[in-house]
């Protein structure tokens, strides 16, 4: 038998995938409500809604170490949320995966 986070591994590593694999995942996810495959869409959305965002905001600077910086932020908050629905783990991504879990409530 397997278990819930058996079921929504699929969804949860699609959600990661650039923002059209958190689409696609929303809709994978849309008939099952797949509460881990939840977790991790919300997680994904808000890590895409980070970069589009804050890519925004480090384009006014014009410098090697903001940029830099910005893609080793984003790219550890990637990588965490990937391992983790890899694993079958729920855990947040550091630093805002509490926030995002909040913001996106509404996203099943």
């Amino acid at each position: 038998m397997e278990t819930i986070e058996e079921k929504g591994k699929a969804a949860a590593i699609v959600a990661y995938l650039t923002i059209i694999g958190t689409i696609i995942a929303y809709f994978m996810n849309n008939d099952t409500k797949n509460p881990f495959a939840s977790f991790h869409i919300r997680q994904a959305l808000g890590i895409h809604i980070t970069y589009f965002l804050l890519g925004i905001l480090v384009s006014w600077f014009d410098s090697w170490w903001v940029s830099s910086a910005f893609y080793v932020f984003i790219a550890v908050l990637w990588g965490c949320g990937l391992v983790m629905a890899i694993q079958g783990n729920r855990t947040e991504v550091p630093v805002l995966g509490p926030k995002f879990q909040q913001w996106f409530s509404t996203v099943n």
